[in-house]
């Protein structure tokens, strides 16, 4: 069934609320996906500079690995922990070389996502105890999505939850099921791409990354994907910038979208939002079939 939640915040004044607001829109979806969840919120970047999410194994020191890692690479690397998940900060032109020996020295670690401003956790547990792990209610930021699943067609896994990363500072959430995504797996396999899952939900983040890697633009991205993903689906997909809806030419799973001049939000149910402020004046609609909407910041 699965839950899809999406905030993005135009009045400044509300981005230090950014993590409380995202975490309880999570939390009204414990029942639509209760055996894992995820999020990706897009604090503050600084110019020239990669952000990483590393995901270990519980109980694993990351203040022992800074200090590895300061002795392979040279230079010293602060690691930020939230619970399983650490994020790293390292100068562009560095992080190649950091990314290479954080493969070699704990191998056990996974890369879940990086970029400029996007900050990503997933894990197995009730929505609301996810959120409560990773302290997503102090997360500041500019806009984030989120996710609970209620898996189907693959294993409750941590690399089974979502968000999918799809490339920098770019993740995908997806609510349905694709009735063509092993074809399409083997294809992309076929152009030398990885998968770490059976989830159908990595299959169209790889389709996706695969498009744009190729030239396209999201927007064509996801205009290709009405063409080359069959099923039934909903995807939200976070950017630098803000975050993109498309659903299904069919669209008959759920989905509702609300705009005031302080915020876009989106939600598998109107449930969702009923606690964001200023509500009552939205304007509340359902997204249209085969139709691509995108809300972002120029920069």
């Amino acid at each position: 069934m699965c839950g899809i939640v999406g905030l993005f915040l135009k009045d400044k004044t509300l981005e230090p609320e950014l993590g409380a607001m995202l975490s309880r829109m999570l939390g009204v979806m414990n029942d639509r996906g209760p055996d894992s969840a995820g999020f990706a919120v897009y604090g503050a970047g600084q110019q020239g500079v990669i952000k990483a999410t590393l995901r270990a194994p519980a109980g694993i020191d990351f203040e022992a690995l800074s200090e590895e890692l300061a002795r392979v690479t040279g230079e010293f690397v602060r690691i930020v922990a939230h619970d399983t998940h650490g994020v790293i900060a390292v100068p562009a032109d560095r992080w190649p070389s950091v990314r290479s020996s954080i493969k070699e020295i704990a191998p056990e670690l996974t890369i879940v996502g990086e970029g400029n401003r996007m900050e990503l956790f997933k894990e197995v547990g009730l929505p609301s105890e996810v959120s409560k792990r990773f302290g997503l209610v102090k997360m500041t930021g500019t806009h984030g999505i989120g996710h609970t699943r209620m898996a189907t067609e693959s294993a409750v896994t941590t690399n089974g939850a979502h968000p999918f990363s799809t490339g920098i500072d770019q993740c995908l959430v997806h609510n349905g099921s694709l009735s063509n995504h092993n074809a399409v797996r083997r294809e992309l396999q076929r152009n030398g791409v990885t998968f770490e899952t059976d989830n159908d939900s990595e299959v169209a983040a790889a389709y996706l990354s695969q498009c744009m890697h190729e030239g396209d633009s999201l927007a064509r991205s996801l205009e290709r994907s009405l063409d080359d993903l069959d099923g039934f689906y909903t995807f939200v997909v976070g950017t630098r910038n803000g975050f993109g809806v498309l659903r299904d030419p069919i669209a008959c799973k759920p989905a509702v979208l609300a705009e005031t001049d302080r915020y876009v939000a989106f939600g598998s149910e109107y449930r969702v939002l009923v606690d964001l402020p200023g509500i009552e004046q939205a304007r509340v609609w359902e997204p249209e079939p085969s139709q691509v909407y995108f809300w972002g910041h120029n920069e």
